[in-house]
């Protein structure tokens, strides 16, 4: 297996050790760290009061951007 060389701060490798089992090489934290993740493993990272208010902003921002498309259409429209 080919490796490299990095070079991290003293707090970034503090940090990177605090998540290192004893067992763990750093290859595999960083791993486990950077890799992407499906949604049930963060399913329940919120409230539900939370996801409720996370939900609502959504729906505010999607009603703001539908709103913003639809008059940029008319203009484009009335430009056209």
């Amino acid at each position: 297996m080919a490796s490299k060389t990095i070079t991290i701060s003293e707090e970034a490798y503090e940090r990177l050790k605090s998540r290192k089992k004893e067992n763990e090489s750093f290859t595999n934290v960083i791993n486990k760290l950077t890799r992407e993740r499906s949604l049930t493993e963060i399913a329940g990272i919120l409230s539900e009061d939370e996801a409720d208010r996370l939900e609502e902003r959504i729906k505010e921002r999607r009603d703001e951007t539908r709103a913003r498309m639809d008059d940029l259409k008319e203009r484009m429209k009335d430009a056209g």
